[in-house]
């Protein structure tokens, strides 16, 4: 609301002052009527760039106010060494001027908006790691929200810089949430509950992110804009979002993938060959290791103690101190089969 006053109070001053100048020069009430229109032209210049600047970060309009003093300061030391005897002769100092400081201050205006991103001020918030905008901000898609694991992985640490999340993203939520399929209803509310779950988390900066981009339909091109907007990535399950993003030139982050490059490296029911070099903590176990320092459990092992056997693989265990795997050697493995396909029931056809 006070917004809205303080803009109204902006056309008002501006159409005034507009009318006051045009009167001053000339008593004509078209001049009046002139003055007003540029008076408020002026201010409609003015709120445009209001709206632009809004979505500048601090640090980059403070990179452009330094480069602009800079480039002006460079202008005037030119101007004083080259064109020291131009300062009588006003019809060509007036037009020179105006074009060597507009071409230094443009410059100076350029250079410090794309420097202003390398500002780390230690202390102030504004230039502190939790800025929105740079390389490492993630952008967090519905897929991702929905699927979970996100909130498993921001837990381990191992997701840097602050996660945006946009309003759009959560309108899409909400409308999945209050959906009459119960299949749906249940996918959303498990979102919005990933979603409170990641911001009560201590070490994970989450940022609702307000802009919207009503002239794209698809909340995937949303997403797309932002990410180009404030230089960010994209976290998403969502393999069309992924080839779209990066057509584009923006880097995305597939949990997919991320999964796909975690899993286990041999699989239960796999034959394995290895060398059984000590016995297990339980009766009867020997313990082998891959290259890698997995340690593998074998059953029955303890009587192959440093001999190279074949095995096969029954299970997997993923812990947080690292993957284990358990076997048996495969002759029994091999015994047991050859013993169940001998079994025939008792209401066979013979």
């Amino acid at each position: 609301m006070g917004s809205w006053i303080l803009r109204s109070l902006l056309l008002l001053i501006c159409g005034f002052s507009g009318y006051y100048l045009a009167t001053a020069f000339s008593p004509s009430p078209y001049v009046g009527g002139s003055g007003i229109l540029g008076g408020l032209l002026l201010a409609g210049l003015a709120l445009l760039m209001e709206r632009r600047m809004k979505r500048v970060p601090l640090r980059n309009l403070l990179g452009s106010f330094i480069g602009l003093i800079l480039g002006i300061m460079v202008a005037n030391f030119i101007s004083n060494a080259l064109f020291p005897n131009l300062l009588d002769n006003q019809q060509m100092i007036l037009p020179l001027y105006g074009l060597l400081y507009g071409i230094c201050g443009y410059i100076g205006i350029r250079i410090g908006f794309k420097k202003g991103d390398e500002f780390q001020i230690p202390g102030w918030k504004p230039f502190s790691r939790g800025e929105p905008r740079g390389e490492n901000s993630k952008i967090l898609d519905t897929s991702v929200i929905i699927d979970g694991r996100i909130a498993d992985i921001t837990e381990t640490g191992f997701i840097e810089g602050p996660l945006l999340i946009p309003q759009f993203i959560l309108g899409e939520l909400q409308h999945i949430a209050d959906s009459s399929d119960p299949v749906k209803r249940t996918r959303g509310k498990r979102g919005l509950e990933v979603l409170h779950h990641i911001q009560k988390q201590v070490n994970v900066n989450v940022r609702i992110v307000d802009t919207d981009y009503p002239a794209a339909k698809e909340v995937d091109y949303k997403l797309i804009e932002l990410a180009k907007e404030v230089r960010a990535k994209i976290l998403t399950n969502d393999s069309n979002l992924n080839k779209v993003a990066e057509l584009q030139g923006i880097e995305v982050l597939n949990i997919n993938e991320l999964a796909n490059a975690l899993k286990p490296v041999v699989l239960p029911g796999e034959d394995m060959n290895v060398k059984i070099l000590k016995e297990g903590k339980e009766m009867g176990q020997g313990v082998a290791y891959l290259d890698d320092g997995t340690m593998i459990v074998v059953d029955n092992g303890r009587r192959q103690i440093g001999k190279t056997i074949d095995v096969v693989v029954t299970s997997v265990l993923q812990t947080p101190a690292g993957r284990m795997i358990f076997a048996r050697l495969k002759e029994e493995a091999s015994r047991e089969s050859r013993g169940k396909d001998m079994y025939y029931p008792l209401d066979s056809e013979f």
